[in-house]
């Protein structure tokens, strides 16, 4: 009885699975196991490889598109129509369908399919030279992050599926397939006794986990496609349902009656509009990833518009880009790119603590990272953009492609690149200024532009407003392209005070007599402009580049010249503007020995304030300069460094080296005092304030501004014939005639012996 029972449940269990179209453990056939290293390797992907699940979406999307890739290319040269049973075609797209009742999510695709064959291949066995070396670096506590490394990608899905079903028709086989899995280490390959219901194609069906909800969302799986599979060049569709509006069918006994409906008048009035319609649930399949990868089309055939749109999309930012470049590069390694520079600066785009994540890396269109930060170094990280390359493995860890050649040789070639995208710029406003707006544009011109955005105005000016800080940043931290980088340096000067100016137009506007490139740095153009520093160029009419920004301090470090020309800062002592005859070389050493115990008197007044003290080589009207040394921090560096919150503590001031102007009348009054007297007070005196004045001019620090205004004040009472020493004067208050009430006075005083006592008290208590 209990046998028979058990038959009769079997049998019901059969024919309900044959009703709903599931196989039973019968129709699958016996399981196939796979070998203890690949058991291992399943163990390892589900339950720690894999640290992001949405990477499986990337993993089998990429398959569906190899596959389509396949199939597009044999009917290159044999097309054919495949059709299923029910006379369908397949589609060639990737299809997504979620069942959110049987909790599924469903794939199709219209590419080559795979025999029974090609499932036990590629499915069921995993190469085992791959797996061995895998193991071994698992055992060996290497790197664990890696994707689909060893061809293991589609293994992916049991990280959200605790069932799989992969059926598949390939296009040359009669029969369907199903291989199906729970990833125990055993799978099943059955033929699909649902027969041919794809006509060409995969099918795989994750039965998800209970935890796996997310992925039974619509928008969760758009946002996954859109972050790493946008640009797959097959679309990719997935199935939803809105709810429409819709005229009620009428039925043939009320279109009998229509007649009698238009000749009587309801008692209840007209009938309402909403009466006729009813809600109906459609279903459409809709294209999810709509941006197509226009780096993959050539540059000729892509609108401004299209680029500009495509940026957008890319940074969702709101502004056009400033500029484009889109190349190919060939050789040991090809790959695509496409760099914008932003029509702005981010606000934190120096900002060491945030991950900028500007270029998007991919592989064959398949989205890899954008975490990557080494594609471009830290200066350029204001550029965005894209990378393909057919050149790198698709599953790579972040350790991999660290240590990747290829990825080196793209760098390489993208640093390059960028920095000539950026000279373009400059080169587009030399044209644009030197070159009749009106002239027409030759077809050569038209060709070089191609990838590139059409240039109208003059951009460089606002690029370097924008990300000129950037620039000088490589200048200190890319050796490699210093000399790229030099060219694109931009400063307003004495003879470009509304312009920038680059060194080489610098260079072309210097006569021939002229040694080098000469520059003062300074807070602002102001600021410089009224150093004394200045004076002596004016006057010889050599050019002069303004160097606003800190940074500059650390950028002419590290450029020690330009088209053979040394970049000289005025401010450094000793600075010469001019080369001398040999009889100025003569008349130079004989000042120099008359004025020796003048300098020398003054370096003893100064003592450690300054480093040395010489007769003044330049036109000027001021009677001392305090010029940086040769060597040791300037007095900018100086202020520089003191302003950062962070920086390393100054203990000492920067000293300078002290140039005295004979020919000045308080130097010669100085000189003609010691020679009377040397210890003479007002000399000294006048000494230390003129190196006070010449330390605020030049950017120095005054040691003791204290004992410096009372000094300015002794001199001021000297030079008006008032004793150094004079006191205050004595004031006699008997002269202001001043009317006092006695009973106010007397409630004051009260008052004030009141709150004495008050305070008295509270001492007390304390």
């Amino acid at each position: 009885m209990r046998v028979s029972t058990l038959l009769k449940a079997v049998f019901m269990t059969m024919m309900v699975c044959a009703i709903i179209g599931e196989e039973t453990e019968a129709d699958k056939g016996s399981p196939i196991v796979f070998s203890a290293e690949v058991g291992k390797m399943l163990d390892i992907l589900i339950n720690s490889l894999y640290t992001n699940r949405n990477i499986f979406l990337r993993e089998i999307i990429s398959n569906a598109s190899d596959a389509l890739d396949k199939i597009r290319f044999l009917y290159l040269t044999d097309p054919k129509t495949p059709k299923n049973d029910s006379g369908e075609e397949p589609t060639m797209d990737i299809r997504i369908k979620i069942d959110r009742e049987g909790r599924k999510f469903i794939m199709r695709d219209g590419g080559i399919g795979m025999t029974k064959a090609d499932m036990e291949g590629s499915l069921g066995s995993l190469g085992s030279s791959g797996t061995k070396k895998f193991l071994e670096s698992m055992k060996d506590g290497s790197d664990n992050n890696f994707i689909g490394q060893f061809g293991v990608g589609f293994y992916s899905v049991f990280l959200v599926a605790e069932r799989v079903k992969v059926a598949s028709k390939h296009d040359d086989s009669d029969k369907q397939w199903v291989w199906e899995s729970t990833g125990d280490g055993t799978y099943f390959v059955y033929e699909d006794k649902r027969g041919n219901t794809l006509g060409r194609g995969t099918e795989l069906t994750l039965e998800l986990k209970k935890d796996a909800d997310e992925y039974l969302e619509a928008d969760k799986i758009k946002e996954i496609i859109h972050r790493h599979s946008e640009f797959i060049h097959f679309p990719i569709m997935m199935e939803q349902t809105k709810i429409e509006r819709v005229k009620k069918e009428k039925a043939e006994d009320d279109a009998e009656k229509k007649d009698d409906d238009d000749a009587t008048v309801s008692e209840e009035g007209e009938k309402k509009d909403e009466d006729e319609y009813e809600d109906k649930t459609v279903t459409e399949w809709a294209t999810v990833n709509e941006n197509k990868p226009i780096w993959t089309r050539k540059a000729e055939d892509i609108t401004d518009e299209e680029y500009n749109k495509f940026y957008k999309a890319l940074t969702k930012d709101y502004d056009d880009p400033m500029y484009y470049t889109h190349f190919s590069a060939e050789g040991e390694v090809e790959f695509k790119a496409l760099l914008f520079v932003p029509g702005r600066a981010p606000y934190n785009v120096f900002d060491t603590s945030i991950s900028h994540n500007n270029i998007r890396l991919y592989v064959r269109r398949v989205f890899i990272t954008d975490e990557f930060k080494d594609l471009l170094p830290r200066y350029l990280n204001f550029i965005k953009g894209v990378v393909d390359s057919d050149d790198l493995p698709l599953h790579v860890s972040r350790e991999v492609l660290q240590e990747s050649r290829i990825l080196k040789i793209i760098k390489k070639k993208l640093v390059r690149k960028a920095l000539t995208m950026l000279q373009e710029i400059a080169d587009n406003d030399k044209r644009i200024e030197t070159k009749d707006k009106d002239a027409e544009t030759t077809e050569e011109e038209e060709e070089a532009k191609a990838g590139s955005k059409k240039q109208t105005e003059v951009l460089f000016p606002k690029f370097w407003e924008e990300f000129g800080k950037n620039l000088r940043l490589g200048m200190i931290e890319d050796g490699t392209n210093r000399a790229r980088l030099t060219k694109l340096l931009r400063y307003k000067s004495s003879k470009s005070e509304d312009k920038l100016t680059s060194l080489e137009e610098y260079v072309e506007r210097m006569p021939d007599s002229q040694k080098a490139i000469y520059f003062l740095s300074g807070e602002s153009i102001d600021k410089i402009q009224q150093s004394p520093m200045l004076e002596d160029a004016m006057k010889r009419d050599i050019e002069v580049l303004y160097m606003t920004d800190a940074i500059d301090e650390y950028v002419v470090g590290h450029v020690t010249d330009f088209g053979g020309k040394k970049l000289v800062n005025l401010a450094k002592g000793g600075t010469k503007l001019e080369d001398k005859t040999a009889r100025q070389k003569k008349i130079d050493e004989k000042r120099k020995e008359k004025f020796e115990p003048l300098t020398k008197w003054i370096k003893s007044v100064l003592g450690d304030k300054v480093t040395k003290v010489s007769l003044c080589q330049r036109k000027t009207s001021e009677a001392f300069l305090l010029a940086n040394s040769q060597y040791g921090v300037s007095s900018r560096m100086h202020q520089i460094t003191k302003a950062q919150t962070l920086g390393e503590k100054q203990s000492d001031a920067a000293k300078g080296e002290l140039e005295i102007n004979h020919l000045h009348p308080l130097v010669d009054e100085i000189n003609k005092r010691i020679k009377v007297d040397e210890k003479d007070t007002v000399a000294e005196e006048m000494t230390l304030v003129l190196y006070d004045l010449s330390a605020l001019q030049n950017g120095f620090e005054v040691q003791n501004t204290l004992e410096f205004g009372r000094r300015v004040g002794r001199l001021m009472r000297q030079s008006v014939d008032i004793a150094r020493d004079a006191p205050l004067l004595e004031e006699d208050t008997t002269e202001f005639e001043v009317e006092i009430d006695e009973e106010e006075a007397k409630e004051a005083e009260d008052k004030k012996e009141t709150g004495d006592a008050a305070e008295d008290e509270k001492k007390e208590e304390l």
